[in-house]
């Protein structure tokens, strides 16, 4: 599915009268055959309605679902619903794994939970914009969105405009809400990446036509992340980069090879700070500093290790009580493990799995190559936070401090999340199939309580237009065809 959604060009939807013509044409054809061999039609009526209304008990089920993934609006209900449900359950698991935190910090058991919710207000307002906004608008904003939050970055590396937390400096903190700018830029460096690639026609583009600006972009970036410092905020925008050039088709041996080269930059990166090395040196070795640098990975196996199968029941976990630290945040999948036990947290992880597919479902039918692109390097952003921040927290990787989207508390990062998740709908409702059906007044429930607009149907850029028209010369020949082999010579008579 990867390597088709890589090449794959532009949709072709058929139009819905020739689909019916066609249909009636095999239709007709097929009486003429049953005519045509003589075979009275009302003998074999009856023996295949039974049949088929036999197939229809028999699988009733499997039909109707996939009657239902069939139609036209499914990626939008799928991706809409998905996050619903990880919304719902990240406010839950911070309520219950951040009361006694907060109640140390702010004197109430709320004063986290409050801002959380805060921020997931403002997150579905980002992300009710995003479903409405237009993809022309979303791309020709795109350099100027890239270029605000890279001044952002800066700004937040001077002493007295940046906040400093946990060693690193890169919050803004407005009263009493802070705001990490490096979460804005990912977002942004996304949509300006899928523009860039989109309009080079990505099928056709040549590698240095890929590879700048894009990287040139990139690294400004990522080191000025580096700058704050910040080891979890440049994984995941690495994570965004490889997405763009891997679904844009950049060719195997120079994927491999920037992913080589990213593995060896955040190994470096990973022992050039002093309390990243002990984080790298405890995962090698658990035993080595356990009530040190190793400790919080310890305290998360225990937490894991209670839950057992069905978990100690929702508040009832003890990790949280300062056994665990940063238990409503990056550690959060260790509470989910203990209070809900296995069943709760592999239950999540289905959910992510879903979201996964849901996302490659939208890029690989959408026929905007901007979408399809965009769409990709988010999914493949959200499900690879989730692998290293579940790696971390079971034990498979080192701690990175990334944190689980949409369940973490963590107001910045929920809130571009859910805007990041709003563009992915927006992108499912430019689906050939739901533009069509949205545009010949089909009713959607979902459509009419958000008040959206009917979506446009995808029709390629003036720039792309000439782009493609200088790569394909008007003068060029049809290939010759090619000359038969000669016949091989006979052997002199002697």
């Amino acid at each position: 599915m990867l390597s088709r959604l890589r090449r794959r060009g532009s949709a072709q939807t058929p139009d819905v009268a020739d689909t019916s013509e066609a249909t009636d044409t095999a239709q007709g054809a097929e009486v003429d055959v049953v005519d045509a061999a003589g075979a009275p039609a009302d003998d074999t009526t009856e023996p295949v309605a039974t049949a088929e209304a036999a197939a229809k008990h028999r699988f009733g089920v499997p039909r109707k679902f996939g009657t239902w993934l069939g139609r036209p609006m499914t990626s939008f209900h799928l991706i809409v619903s998905v996050a619903a449900l990880l919304v719902s359950l990240g406010l839950i698991m911070v309520l219950s794994a951040s009361g006694v935190h907060s109640y140390d910090e702010d004197g109430s058991p709320w004063a986290i939970f409050g801002r959380q919710v805060l921020w997931t207000i403002v997150g579905l307002v980002g992300f009710w914009i995003a479903v409405r906004m237009p993809v022309s608008f979303l791309r020709n904003t795109a350099f100027a969105g890239f270029a605000i939050t890279v001044v952002m970055l800066v700004l937040v590396l001077i002493p007295g405009i940046g906040h400093e937390s946990n060693g690193a400096r890169g919050w803004f903190v407005v009263a009493g809400l802070s705001m990490q700018p490096s979460e804005l830029t990912k977002i942004a460096f996304a949509i300006w990446g899928a523009h860039i690639l989109a309009t080079r026609r990505m099928e056709q583009a040549s590698l240095r036509e890929m590879l700048i600006p894009l990287i040139p972009a990139a690294v400004i970036a990522l080191a000025l992340i580096v700058a704050q410092p910040d080891l979890g905020q440049t994984v995941s925008m690495g994570i965004i980069l490889l997405a763009l050039l891997w679904y844009a088709g950049l060719p195997l041996k120079v994927f491999v090879s920037s992913l080589l080269a990213a593995v060896g930059a955040a190994a470096v990166l990973a022992v050039s700070e002093g309390y990243r090395s002990d984080r790298v040196r405890s995962w090698l070795d658990p035993g080595a500093d356990a009530q040190g640098s190793g400790y919080q990975a310890r305290q998360a196996k225990f937490a894991l290790a209670n839950g057992g199968v069905f978990g100690d029941g929702l508040g009832q976990g003890t990790a949280k009580w300062n056994y665990l630290p940063n238990a409503h945040n990056d550690f959060i999948f260790a509470i989910i493990g203990e209070e809900l036990g296995f069943v709760g947290a592999f239950g999540l992880l289905a959910l992510f799995g879903l979201f996964g597919y849901t996302g490659m479902r939208i890029a690989k039918r959408s026929a905007d190559p901007f979408l399809r692109l965009l769409t990709a390097a988010a999914t493949m952003w959200v499900v690879g936070q989730v692998f290293i921040n579940v790696g971390y927290v079971i034990g498979l990787l080192p701690v990175t401090g990334i944190q689980l989207p949409l369940i973490s508390a963590g107001g910045t990062s929920t809130a571009t999340t859910l805007f990041m998740i709003g563009l992915m709908a927006n992108a499912a409702r430019h689906e050939p199939e739901a533009v069509a059906a949205l545009r010949a007044g089909r009713e959607d429930r979902m459509n009419r309580v958000l008040r959206l607009p009917l979506p446009e149907a995808y029709v390629p850029s003036r720039v792309e237009v000439l782009r493609d028209r200088l790569r394909t010369k008007p003068g060029d020949k049809a290939a010759k065809p090619a000359k038969p082999a000669r016949p091989p010579r006979q052997a002199a008579k002697k």
